[in-house]
């Protein structure tokens, strides 16, 4: 009775989010597209008379050189700018603090997120706190809770996964009790992006393999969803599409610039897609795992994807048929069941080609009731699953996914 009730709570709750998205202040950021777009930045800042900002990205990137272009350029155009460099992957409330004071203590006016999701998550929660500076970052948990408007932001993906750039979504991981959580608003959605394939010619392998299959995660967990709407449906659709012509290619040639603008789009509209009707439980478990073990958020959701789409059984099946369809894998004469575990079967075989181990050994029994209790508390009430699952369903599925 208790699930019932539960269940029957959680329905309504998701419901009454999906009849309010139309009337919802979504906005899309302004895009500057195609190869060396970011020279345009600098012209950007001008035009919008801010002569201050503050750059959130990580040290990887510095020395792979990729910001000289934009600091060559800033310098040229008179625009001073600060460096938070220290991102690490899963950004930690300490990051967002040490940017912070690098904010104020240069008098920026607006902030460009340049990275990968890390960075932006980073940068989305430096203006949260900007706009909310007696919040304490943890009070931001869950949805709606930044409100006020947060300073220019402008994101610049030198990745093809999370889509940052275009959603309302921000992970902020405590690095003393490892909680990795969301901050959702509509405020930290970026005002601009910047998309150039020039950016993420230099990613390693096993970066544009992690990444893209994040993408992919976004797109099926938010086409499969409850609350998917004609322009998220396609999108997701579009994203599928196109990571399924062109990540393996990005994968095995990385200077294949027409593949890598391809994965920014598909990234893109996954991120569109998801923002609007949301996640489900590959998400909500691998931020657990990621919180704990320090697994990337992309290699996770990559691992645990086809453990979670075999574990909602009927439940997806329709809709996992219809994405066997869009991808040409699924025969006339297969049934429905049949259809669908062909593109979970499609999933884990595009893991194997990029080298994605299938299990995470290092999930540990004593880890798991904390991280049921907190996957449980991000995914209840607020995703719009095809299946509500509860305690003795998600410790079957961290023991499938430990192997």
């Amino acid at each position: 009775m208790r699930k019932l009730l539960l269940r029957s709570f959680y329905r309504i709750y998701q419901s009454v989010f999906k009849m309010a998205m139309p009337f919802l202040p979504w906005r899309r950021p302004v895009l500057l597209e195609g190869a060396g777009s970011i020279k345009k930045l600098p012209g950007l800042l001008e035009e919008l008379k801010i002569k201050n900002v503050l750059i959130v990205t990580d040290s990887t990137l510095m020395k792979l050189g990729l910001l000289d272009n934009l600091i060559k350029e800033l310098g040229i155009n008179g625009c001073k700018y600060a460096i938070y460099d220290q991102t690490v992957p899963d950004p930690t409330i300490e990051n967002v603090e040490e940017a912070l004071k690098l904010y104020h203590k240069h008098n920026c006016k607006a902030i460009i997120a340049f990275g990968g999701g890390s960075p932006m998550d980073c940068a989305k929660i430096v203006g949260a706190r900007v706009s909310r500076p007696k919040m304490p970052i943890e009070k931001m948990k869950g949805v709606l809770k930044v409100i006020f408007k947060i300073p220019t932001l402008i994101a610049v993906p030198t990745t093809a996964g999370t889509g940052s750039e275009v959603t309302l979504a921000a992970v902020i991981s405590n690095s003393v009790t490892h909680e990795k959580y969301p901050i959702n608003d509509f405020c930290l959605i970026p005002h601009y992006a910047v998309h150039d394939p020039e950016l993420t010619l230099k990613l390693p392998s096993h970066i544009t393999s992690m990444t893209g299959m994040d993408a992919m995660t976004h797109a099926v967990e938010a086409y499969i969803g409850r609350s998917n709407t004609k322009e998220t449906k396609k999108a997701a659709l579009e994203a599928i599409a196109l990571i399924h012509q062109n990540l393996l290619k990005a994968y095995t040639t990385p200077g294949d610039i027409q593949a890598r603008a391809a994965m920014l789009k598909a990234s893109y509209l996954a991120g569109v897609a998801f923002t609007r009707a949301y996640v489900g439980y590959v998400h909500a478990i691998a931020h657990t795992i990621g919180g704990f073990y320090g697994i990337p958020h992309g290699l996770a959701n990559a691992i645990i994807m086809p453990h979670v789409l075999e574990y909602y059984g009927s439940a997806a099946n329709g809709k996992l048929a219809e994405l066997a369809d869009h991808l040409g894998i699924g025969k006339g004469s297969q049934s429905t069941d049949q259809k669908a575990n062909a593109f979970i079967q499609y999933l884990k075989e595009m893991n194997q080609k990029m080298n994605i181990q299938s299990n995470i050994e290092q999930i540990e029994e004593k880890d798991m009731p904390e991280m049921i209790s907190r996957a449980l508390a991000e995914a209840n009430p607020l995703y719009p699953v095809p299946r509500v699952l509860f305690e003795e369903e998600l410790k079957e599925l961290y023991y499938k996914i430990k192997g």
